[in-house]
C-alpha cells in the first residue's frame, strides 16, 4: 500500500513534504507509511485517500502492474527493507504457494 500511495502522490506532482504538511504529520512519518515501515491510521488512510483524489479501495489496488518483470523487480527492491523475520515469513509463504500449484 505505502508504494501505491507514492506511485499516486508522485503522479499528482505532490513533493512528500506538501503532503505530509496537509496530513498534519511529519514528513518521517509519511517516509515510514511509503516504505510499508509503518501502516498509516484508518484516519489518515481517509486523509490520505481524499487528498490524492482516489477511493481508499484504490490504495490498495496494484492490477497497474502488468508484466512479471515489473512485479519481480518490485519485490527484489522490497527485500532488503525486511528483517530476518520478515524475510523467512516471505520464504515459508513462497514455498507453500509454489506447494499449492503442484
Amino acid at each position: 500500500m505505502g508504494l501505491r500511495i507514492k506511485e499516486l502522490r508522485l503522479a499528482r506532482n505532490l513533493k512528500q513534504c506538501e503532503m505530509a504538511d496537509m496530513l498534519n504529520m511529519e514528513r518521517s512519518n509519511l517516509t515510514r507509511i511509503e516504505s510499508g515501515k509503518q501502516r498509516p491510521t484508518d484516519e489518515n488512510l481517509e486523509k490520505i485517500a481524499d487528498i490524492l483524489g482516489v477511493n481508499i479501495s484504490e490504495l490498495f489496488d496494484v492490477t497497474h502492474i502488468k508484466s512479471k518483470d515489473e512485479i519481480v523487480n518490485i519485490i527484489t527492491k522490497m527485500l532488503p527493507d525486511f528483517d530476518e523475520k520478515e524475510l523467512q515469513f516471505c520464504y515459508k509463504l513462497l514455498i507453500n504457494l509454489k506447494q499449492l500449484k503442484t
